[in-house]
């Protein structure tokens, strides 16, 4: 017999084998003894989770030879020749390479026809949500009112992407990503019936790194067990470049520390052995995340780590604020999309960034101005976001050399008359968001830098950019990223614009002498230079 992949080898063939989606199993199951199954269905939810697999136990129920309460039997010759696949009248289409109106118009033309040997001819369409415009319109006559000899299952990962009038003409079923406990258990399932010799946290990884998809689980078992050893956790690492959640939890402690430096240290070292960057960047996200629950909950049982991380955990969630926790997993989960996108220059940028910017976050939180004796206790909802607050220049001498773009500058007085001309710091505040999405354009890099920086004044066609650490304004103060700044700003705010970079207040400048800091440090690592006297 001919190998099989291990997720088609195990494959479910009844309602009772589907893992982790009881609430679909159970109404599909009281349909079919009813015999009250509805005309279309549309299953949505996450890869990996069971859509298309109940779609064929239904289309076998349906069908089945042996009596109402046995079916899907997998014994007589119906329920045979579908798990087989070679059933011509269980019809399956991957809307994602058929998409098209002329597709649709065939399959409609085909409808008519009765089924060959089955009681009802099944379609499923696959990835349903890829059907241009025209293909639904097509579609949406067939789909209210079939033939009577005709059911359709659509399946899709994005069911926002369907249009209403084909949502309200199915029975819409929504698949959970599956709880790691399950897979875990279904896994174990597997190596007893293949006789794999895998470690249980080697299991428990599998299940972890699958992230909710029982196929994407059994693919991983399927590549781990080619090794024909016992499979351990680190050889499950090593094989599916992850690294240890000890490493995870250095990094998380190095950033409660401020610990620029070694936090960049441990980044070069996960990289240089050979890790994923984008799966150590998830174990990051799902660490930070474990922390918050703990912080806000303080209940162990939501997360399902070993007692070892559970304890470094609740630490941890000790040493820092809710809003710190919130700062960290928005940088880390940015970096997982800038760490997909970057297919050019240096792959650990990104996570460099990430931690850089969650380290010195609360260096740049605005700080709120005094409020006027004559203000009243309550101010309206309207009343513009106060301008963050600049420290003045620092006393030591700095060399003529150094350039004006990255020194610190005065706050103007709160007395201060505000801008004059057409652009104010109100609009480029409100326009921040947009300037930094167009930047993605210009240069990824450019994009995670400005992210770090705050509208801080406008002066005359001049915005003035406020950064939390000199390594900012040195990385975008030479003149070709400045120009492309500056390209951008003009773009988005209509007008000829001239940029400054500047340190905020909190910010840590380059030490004249002296050994260099921790985040002086951390900028040499990541390529940038330190100006001495």
């Amino acid at each position: 017999m001919a190998w099989q992949a291990l997720y088609r080898k195990w494959r479910s063939r009844d309602l009772d084998e589907i893992v982790g989606q009881e609430h679909v199993t159970t109404t599909l199951r009281n349909a079919l003894h009813a015999d009250r199954v509805a005309h279309a269905y549309l299953f949505c939810g996450p890869r990996g989770t069971g859509k298309t697999s109940v779609a064929r136990i239904l289309a076998k129920s349906v069908n089945c030879l042996a009596p109402l309460e046995q079916r899907p039997c997998n014994e007589c010759a119906i329920c045979q020749s579908i798990n087989a696949g070679r059933s011509l009248d269980l019809i399956e289409i991957d809307a994602a390479s058929n998409r098209g109106i002329d597709e649709i118009r065939d399959l409609r033309e085909k409808v008519h026809f009765s089924p060959s040997e089955m009681r009802k001819k099944f379609y499923i369409i696959d990835e349903v949500h890829m059907l241009t415009n025209e293909a639904f319109n097509a579609l949406l006559k067939t789909l209210e009112e079939p033939p009577s000899h005709v059911i359709f299952c659509l399946a899709t990962t994005e069911p926002h992407k369907i249009p209403a009038t084909v949502l309200s003409r199915c029975q819409r079923f929504d698949f959970r990503r599956i709880p790691l406990q399950q897979i875990t258990a279904h896994l174990e399932t597997i190596c007893e019936a293949e006789g794999f010799d895998i470690e249980p946290e080697a299991l428990e990884f599998i299940g972890r790194a699958a992230t909710g998809s029982l196929r994407d689980a059994i693919s991983l078992l399927d590549q781990l067990a080619q090794a024909g050893e016992t499979v351990t956790l680190d050889h499950a690492r090593h094989i599916l470049g992850a690294a240890g959640s000890e490493s995870v939890g250095e990094l998380v402690d190095h950033w409660l520390a401020g610990s620029v430096a070694d936090g960049l240290r441990l980044l070069a070292q996960v990289s240089d052995e050979g890790a994923d960057l984008r799966q150590f960047n998830r174990q990051v996200v799902e660490h930070l995340r474990g922390v918050l629950l703990l912080k806000a909950t303080g209940e162990t049982a939501l997360l399902h780590v070993t007692t070892d991380v559970q304890t470094a955990m609740q630490a941890q969630a000790g040493r820092t604020g809710m809003p710190a926790l919130m700062r960290a997993i928005q940088f880390f989960n940015e970096a997982d999309r800038d760490l997909r996108a970057n297919t050019r220059g240096e792959p650990l940028l990104p996570l460099e960034l990430a931690f850089v910017q969650a380290t010195l976050a609360p260096a740049t939180a605005p700080v709120e101005p005094p409020t006027p004796s004559g203000d009243p206790p309550n101010e309206p909802a309207t009343r513009p976001v106060p301008r963050p607050v600049v420290r003045p220049a620092p006393a030591q001498k700095r060399p003529a050399s150094t350039a004006p773009a990255t020194e610190p500058y005065p706050a103007p007085p709160a007395s201060a008359p505000p801008p004059t001309g057409d652009l104010g710091i109100d609009r480029v505040r409100a326009t921040w968001n947009q300037i930094i999405s167009a930047m993605r354009g210009q240069s990824l890099k450019l994009q995670a830098l400005l992210r770090s920086g705050e509208p801080a004044e406008v002066r005359g066609n001049t915005v003035v950019i406020a950064f939390p650490a000199v390594f900012f304004t040195e990385q975008l103060g030479t003149p070709p990223n400045t120009r492309l700044v500056e390209d951008v700003l003009s773009q988005e705010l209509g007008r000829p614009c001239r940029v400054r970079f500047v340190l905020a207040q909190g910010s840590m400048p380059a030490p004249v002498t002296g050994d260099p800091d921790p985040v002086i440090q951390a900028a040499v690592d990541m390529g940038g230079r330190v100006r001495k006297d």
